[in-house]
């Protein structure tokens, strides 16, 4: 007959391994993004953005924390144009840029990180199809340059990039390095149409309004030549199994 103190133990480390089990993880993450998604939609903290800062905070402390909030409402799906152009609206161009680009890292991290320690273990074995594998193996053999052109020309989701990097092989810093340096332009040209908004046809305005539609047809272009190359190739390798 067992101990009764071994059984306790036994039944313990049973519950433990089902908690901390890959599926387990994920469906932790699963409810994690949804409980971020519904507060988003019932507090809309985008519109707080909007209407501006609270007045009792100011200077340095106000754009620090501001990156600090922009980086939670990032990860929980708000969309970064808005708070971009918010940022550029309360903080004009340096500073604004300056907290935008912090909090983009930062809410890149967070969901880098719920989707590398809740996520990864169950999704890996699940790649399947060749587009899947071949972004998977970008990820993880180039990621710098990968995610350097995600961010420039982005075409793909910023969530969405987040947690298939995180799914991947590829290491914190080259993601974290790329994010910052790719989402510099891009975030610059929101924030100074944020700033110049009052104005919207100043030559400032319009020129920061022509380098996001110039960023997102680049991102279109990528995205046709990227599919077209993957059609390419399917059909190549389709040839031996018709002869």
């Amino acid at each position: 007959m067992l101990d009764p103190v071994t059984r306790p133990a036994g039944f313990t480390l049973r519950c433990t391994r089902v908690l901390l089990s890959p599926w387990s993880r994920l469906s932790l993450l699963v409810v994690v993004l949804a409980a971020a998604a519904t507060t988003v939609l019932i507090f809309e903290p985008q519109q707080l953005l909007r209407a501006g800062w609270p007045p009792q905070l100011s200077g340095g402390v106000a754009v620090v924390l501001f990156g600090v909030a922009y980086g939670l409402c990032t990860a929980a799906f708000v969309p970064r144009p808005i708070l971009n152009l918010a940022a550029g609206a309360l903080f004009g161009t340096q500073a604004g840029l300056a907290s935008a680009v912090a909090g983009t890292v930062l809410g890149a991290g967070i969901a880098f990180g719920l989707g590398r320690v809740l996520g990864q273990d169950a999704l890996r074995p699940l790649l399947r199809g060749r587009a899947l594998l071949a972004a998977d193996g970008q990820l993880s053999r180039h990621g710098f340059r990968t995610m350097l052109a995600i961010r420039l020309f982005p075409g793909v989701p910023f969530a969405a990039a987040n947690y298939c990097a995180a799914v991947s092989r590829m290491g914190w810093l080259p993601f974290l390095l790329a994010t910052g340096l790719g989402s510099i332009p891009n975030t610059a040209a929101y924030v100074v149409a944020g700033s110049s908004a009052a104005s919207p046809t100043s030559p400032t305005f319009l020129i920061a309004m022509g380098f996001i539609a110039l960023t997102g047809l680049g991102a279109l272009v990528v995205a046709w030549r990227k599919r077209h190359h993957l059609r390419d190739g399917e059909a190549h390798s389709g040839h031996p199994s018709d002869a």
